[in-house]
């Protein structure tokens, strides 16, 4: 599929109802938090910072349609001893502006280089979960300078999108229409962890599922074996049980052959929403993960 335009509201107004829904989101992490614009070749990065102000940085990347809010279960805990940086991505509803259409991997590991050179950061420990968690290996593969390492929660890029990951998109937006008392049986038989999300989170979502035109952007493209190969930073991944995304047991098996020193888990139980449905151990692994150096 070729890309053709940016992503963008609908208008103004549309915009600033998601702004308004988006703030109120961001009310779910925990304070002090500050934010920051940075300038790049592709357009306006926003940042949101929580933490100390030194330490090895925690860079975050959420998945696609989402914004940087969906990481507060994590980041009172990552950033007890990590200053963190959530990423509102291009291309996606949230405060990023996009000017320039970022339209394969070397366009997409460049913008994401030049916010984090913007923000003055080295030794990245970056996390991504599902498009981020391509965003995220997409830069250890095309720009890993600035990376001390990759943590992938069941991410894209390991395996061909299936049409199982379609079709569960389109059976959680039906979901979301159910009242309330029904979501939680629903979440549980869709393996959707973001029906039983707080409804601050979910306004913001579905604002913008009506007033936000994203790009044609395709799938998130499997990288070959070669580039898997080429990743030379320390790989955590976690894959759950129940994704929708991935089959966790074969996309688990090529990691490991390509990446032998790669640590793959899988999740039990667990579904694609992996943030928001098992908080507590994607913490841990990461902060383990990340502080093994020490």
């Amino acid at each position: 599929m070729t890309r053709t335009e940016i992503g963008r509201f609908t208008g103004e107004t549309a915009r600033e109802r998601f702004l308004e829904a988006y703030d109120e989101a961001m009310r779910l992490w925990p304070d002090p938090r500050s934010g920051a614009e940075v300038e790049t070749s592709y357009g306006t990065v926003y940042v949101h910072r929580y933490g100390p102000e030194s330490g090895e940085p925690v860079v975050l990347l959420h998945g696609h349609g989402a914004n940087a809010s969906t990481w507060y279960p994590q980041i009172e805990a990552l950033g007890e001893r990590h200053p963190v940086f959530a990423v509102d991505t291009l291309d996606d509803p949230g405060r990023s502006v996009q000017s320039v259409l970022a339209a394969g991997s070397e366009d997409n590991a460049r913008w994401l280089d030049e916010a984090l050179a913007a923000l003055d950061l080295e030794d990245v420990h970056l996390v991504g979960h599902s498009y981020g968690g391509w965003l995220a290996l997409n830069q250890a593969i095309h720009a890993p300078g600035r990376l001390a390492s990759v943590s992938l929660l069941d991410p894209g890029g390991l395996q061909k999108v299936p049409r199982r990951f379609y079709v569960n998109l389109v059976a959680g937006a039906l979901a979301m229409g159910a009242p309330r008392r029904f979501r939680p049986r629903l979440a549980r038989l869709l393996a959707n962890s973001a029906l039983v999300s707080p409804p601050e989170l979910l306004r913001p979502a579905m604002l913008a599922a009506r007033a936000f035109r994203p790009s044609a952007r395709p799938p998130a493209r499997p990288f070959t074996d070669e580039e898997l190969r080429s990743v030379g930073v320390p790989v955590l991944a976690l894959l759950a049980q129940r994704s929708v995304l991935l089959d966790p047991v074969s996309a688990g098996a090529r990691l490991r052959s390509l990446l032998p020193s790669a640590r793959v888990e899988i999740v039990p139980a667990a579904g694609h929403g992996l943030p928001l449905e098992e908080p507590r151990l994607v913490n841990e692994r990461v902060l383990r993960f990340v502080e093994s150096g020490k």
